[in-house]
């Protein structure tokens, strides 16, 4: 009857679970499993046998043991601490999303003996989220949310808006931007968090919000093998507050009385002529014009432009086309109502670059008398496109609505009045073309049509980087169209460490190239020729010599377009821009790239005092055992000399004698990093290692940059000593020098030399506090003991050694903080570091 009961209970459990949907965005759902029944030492396990690693959750006697565990559950599961003492074993799965969804099943084993007591079907479901933001305009930006609680995969995320032309407001794949189809009405004004993968936060930060952004965005995350997941929010941008009409009047009476600067500020603040900036290209501008003026319905309004046309007339309750200029027919909107509400704004649809100006609105009642005027100045931004010069093309963007004849004629041009594509008598004309740009440019099908006029570039480089302009002319060379794009290719830049054995200069390109055609890489900075590639082989007598035998390019390069450059064994020096050029048999440019290259040169810090630093430098280039290697400082003082299997001390700088070390077998093991033993402030420097061939040619070159951290002592006013420390190599000669003196000066704080101290020699300010540790030249220890230091003691001091041999130099910045003093009630004052009676002191003591 036991069994039944328990029976009967899961499959009532069951039949709730199998039922169990959730919508993606709640906090945790819980997968319902209980049995009455818990055998001795038993080991609970929840899986789903759709996944290639089934293991949700395991949980035994000892705990969770999740090693098992598949990686997209981590975190987000867990069970009842006493689950196997109560039989609840419910799991709780956090942050549900809907590749979640699946059947989970719960099964107890015990001694090799398998029980499954439940399955859960669970459904997790994509919820639509819609919000609403509002901002007013003027605000530095506003963020529209969209968020999801978890990502599992690989993720791609858009932002759009359906009422334009291309939609895309924001695209972001994987963790890049991309902004190749954004619509050019949000260049540089939006951008989403960089973690957004890390949090799942992909709301949209949109900058400078105007009246003309608001609309419904719809956010659209698409992870790999799941369901789209949709948030729309709908922004409305609302115009900024605007100062009553009527309050003018009352200002311009107080203006009278106020002084004349004040004058000056409101006669400014209320005459100056609104701008309105917009981007070239954008489907459309508004004009703003409102007032709280009752207007009578008989009311005339009329928007002209700088140049006296007429660009909107609004006539007996009605808009009266046949009165505009033809330029703007049908591209004009005004509001419903707009005399009863006094909103006279302007919408300009499809403005161009040449329109830019002023606009006047002027409101007239039935005798043309003048009720109402107001300017608006309508300013254009050059769209800006900027891309890597990997890409494969660029488009540059140029529509327009007007009406083009099939005569009409395209022209695209750079600064330098070079042609870069021109369309004519419906065909392209490539033979007026600059040939720079032959075979890389395209125009859109029917673009007369279509009135998109927009170029594509393909295989664009940095020599690409120009302002382009789009004119349209008419069968009688009058200019219809004229409109400027500027085009910034970004030059591609690679960054590696000093001492690696090589980096790659990356240029490659899908343009046909001749069997004949030349490839030039050159150094931009004092234009030496780095590699060169003529005639279907290498020319090295034609390198610059800093080059030969370090650079290498790929074999059939002109057949699979790759030109990238391999340099070997690149150093600092080496940081530096490089230019690819690619020449026909004739001469002319095909092609042109650049490169950045920068050499890191590593930097290694150390305190002062360490026992030792090592200098790094590892390598697997194979090494000849007759190889020289050679490490040397910034001044060319030499630091380590390896030849002919073995250390060359003799040629060491006295600086470095008995404090260096390098690894046995260094050649082969490729290790050849340097140990500099007691370390100062006075080894701060760059230093570089170089491996010499038998012949003398450089097989390897690395810096390496130390910095020393200056060693810093503090004490109080009133101790008995202080230690100045200097630890150094033992068995210094008997000839070695001390000498303790204040940096940059010429008082000496303490002398060794011959065995012993050389107080005639010391200054008096330090005669009888001073000390230094015997036998010091054989323990290397050379620390300085300061007595009864004061706050005048407060200085940089330094150590210098010298000897036939050797050489040593530190500096020591001691500081002597005074001690504070207080006073008591009667007036007195004593030190509150003093250890004296306190007893009050008698009227003739002096403090």
């Amino acid at each position: 009857m036991k069994t039944l009961v328990v029976f009967l209970l899961l499959m009532n459990v069951s039949q709730h679970a199998s039922a169990l949907e959730v919508y993606e965005g709640v906090e945790s759902v819980l997968l319902l499993c209980k049995d009455t029944s818990v055998p001795v030492d038993p080991t609970l396990l929840w899986t789903r046998h759709d996944l290639s690693l089934p293991v949700v959750h395991q949980h035994s006697l000892t705990g969770d043991e999740l090693r098992d565990q598949n990686q997209r559950y981590r975190r987000r599961t867990s069970m009842k601490t006493d689950s196997l003492r109560t039989g609840d074993f419910s799991l709780t799965l956090r942050n549900p999303i809907t590749s979640d969804s699946g059947t989970y099943i719960c099964t107890i084993t015990a001694f090799g003996n398998e029980r499954t007591l439940t399955e859960v079907e669970l459904q997790v479901k994509v919820s639509h989220q819609v919000f609403t933001v509002e901002v007013y305009e003027g605000a530095e930006s506003v963020l529209l949310p969209c968020h999801i609680p978890f990502v599992s995969g690989p993720t791609t995320v858009m932002w759009s808006r359906y009422d334009l032309n291309p939609p895309t407001v924001h695209q972001r794949q994987q963790e890049e931007d991309e902004l190749t189809d954004q619509n050019q009405r949000y260049r540089d004004r939006t951008s989403m968090k960089t973690d957004a993968l890390q949090t799942g936060d992909f709301s949209l930060t949109l900058r400078k919000p105007h009246i003309f952004d608001s609309s419904n965005y719809t956010c659209t995350i698409r992870v790999t093998g799941e369901e789209p997941r949709l948030t729309d929010v709908q922004l409305q941008v609302k115009e900024p507050y605007t100062f009553p009409a009527e309050a003018s009047v009352i200002l311009a009476v107080l203006a009278v009385a106020a002084i004349v600067g004040l004058g000056v500020y409101l006669w400014k603040l209320f005459y100056r002529v609104p701008q309105v900036e917009v981007n070239s290209g954008v489907e459309s501008v508004q004009l703003a014009c409102k007032t709280t003026l009752h207007l009578p319905e008989d009311a005339k309004v009329e928007w002209m432009d700088s140049n006296f046309e007429k660009v909107h007339v609004y006539k007996n309750g009605s808009d009266q086309p046949e009165e505009q200029h033809q330029a703007y027919r049908d591209r004009t909107k005004m509001n419903e109502d707009l005399l009863k509400t006094g909103d006279l704004s302007l919408t300009l649809k499809h403005p161009t670059d040449g329109e830019a100006g002023k606009y006047t609105c002027t409101v007239y009642n039935k005798e043309r008398k003048i009720l109402l005027k107001k300017r608006v100045e309508l300013q254009f931004k050059v769209p800006q496109v900027e891309v890597d010069s990997e890409v494969k093309s660029v488009q540059l963007p140029c529509k327009t609505t007007i009406h083009l004849p099939r005569d009409t004629k395209v022209e695209w041009m750079v600064k330098s009045s070079k042609k870069v594509h021109v369309y004519q008598n419906s065909s392209d004309w490539p033979e007026d073309q600059d040939q720079s740009y032959r075979g890389r440019t395209e125009l859109r099908r029917n673009l007369l049509k279509t009135g998109d006029l927009s170029l594509t570039l393909k295989y664009p480089t940095d020599w690409d980087t120009d302002t382009y302009t789009c004119t349209v002319y008419n069968n009688r060379k009058k200019i219809l169209i004229k409109k400027e794009v500027v085009l910034k290719v970004k030059v591609p830049q690679v960054e590696v460490d000093s001492g690696v054995e090589s980096v790659q200069l990356p240029f490659n390109t899908t343009l046909h190239l001749p069997e004949d055609a030349k490839v030039e890489w050159m150094e931009s900075k004092y234009d030496l020729k780095v590699h060169v590639y003529k005639n279907g082989s290498d020319q090295p007598e034609k390198q610059h010599q800093r080059y030969r035998g370090r650079t290498k390019m790929n074999e059939d390069l002109l057949k699979t377009g790759d030109l990238s450059l391999t340099l070997k064994y690149p150093t600092d020096w080496d940081t530096r821009t490089y230019t690819c050029t690619v020449y026909s048999r004739e001469g002319n440019i095909l092609l042109k790239r650049k490169v950045e290259l920068k050499v890191r040169v590593p930097q290694v810090e150390v305190d002062s005092g360490v026992e030792s630093v090592q200098l790094p430098f590892n390598t697997t280039l194979h090494l000849p055992e007759d190889a020289k290697v050679e490490w040397k400082d910034k001044g060319s003082r030499m630091v380590y000399f390896h030849q002919n299997g073995s250390d060359q001390l003799e040629e060491q700088h006295q600086a470095f004698r008995d404090r260096t070390k390098m690894n046995e077998d260094l050649l082969k093991t490729g290790d050849l990093s340097l140990t500099l033993k007691y370390p100062t402030d006075g080894d701060t420097r760059t230093y570089t290692c170089t491996v010499y061939s038998r012949e003398g040619n450089i097989l390897l070159k690395r810096k390496v940059e130390l910095k020393v951290r200056d060693c810093k002592v503090e004490v109080e006013e009133g101790a008995e000593s202080v230690q100045l420390p200097f630890k150094t190599t033992e068995n210094l000669p008997d000839d070695t020098r001390v000498e303790w003196r204040r940096y940059a000066t010429s008082t000496k704080v303490h002398v060794y030399q011959n065995g012993s101290d050389q107080p005639g020699e010391q200054s008096e300010l330090y005669k009888g506090r001073t000390k230094m540790n015997e036998d010091l030249l054989k323990t290397g220890d050379l620390s300085l003991t300061l007595k009864h230091p004061t706050e005048r003691d407060t200085y940089k001091y330094a150590c210098a050694i010298r000897s036939g041999k050797i050489s040593r130099f530190k500096t020591v910045q001691l500081k002597v903080k005074g001690r504070v003093q207080v006073q008591d009630q009667t007036g007195d004052i004593r030190n509150r570091s003093s250890s004296i009676d306190p007893t009050p002191l008698m009227a003739d003591q002096s403090v």
